[in-house]
């Protein structure tokens, strides 16, 4: 009997070799439908061809949903749904300020659910500590004159976080001040 060969996993060459035969129609065709099968694929493209007023809207909504979900009814705190919204934007358009505006109100809606919501568990603010320092990151790349309402907003973070445990402020105070130590 012989031994079954293991087929290998298509990869982008292989379809990118299949794509560059296509003609325009064909390839709207092919975009069009993709755009249609899935929220994402709608998000990506109204975001990398710029078709909507806010192109943020959208991805901020998910990470909305995600870090500061509906209690009421039931809806878990999803943080690995909130940063895919943030790859998502980043792989779409790359804007540094939109994924700075996108980190930023990551941690701004986690910290909102905390503080109105009480304690949280240890992930939750480790996750929020993480994308904090890369909200600091994203920011610190911008112009100086760019900074300014986002280092007000990460400023905001950190005090409205002075009575939540797990280390959680000492973190946010520790990376704020290493990024503005003018502030201190």
């Amino acid at each position: 009997m012989a031994a079954k060969q293991k087929q290998r996993r298509p990869t982008w060459s292989d379809v990118k070799s299949k794509v560059v035969g296509l003609d325009q129609k064909q390839l709207i065709q092919i975009v069009g439908d993709l755009y249609r099968l899935s929220k994402e694929n709608e998000e990506f493209l109204n975001a990398r061809f710029g078709v909507l007023d806010d192109p943020l809207a959208p991805f901020k909504k998910s990470i909305e949903e995600s870090m500061y979900p509906d209690i009421y009814r039931d809806k878990p705190i999803q943080i690995s749904k909130a940063k895919a919204a943030i790859r998502r934007y980043s792989k779409a358009v790359g804007d540094l300020i939109g994924e700075a505006e996108l980190k930023t109100f990551f941690v701004e809606c986690g910290n909102r659910f905390t503080v109105e919501y009480g304690d949280m568990n240890e992930g939750f603010y480790n996750a929020l500590n993480l994308m904090y320092k890369e909200a600091i990151d994203k920011i610190l790349s911008l112009p100086v004159e760019q900074r300014g309402e986002f280092r007000e907003r990460l400023e905001e973070i950190m005090e409205s976080s002075r009575n939540i445990g797990w280390g959680y402020h000492d973190a946010l105070r520790d990376d704020y001040y290493e990024a503005f130590p003018e502030d201190e």
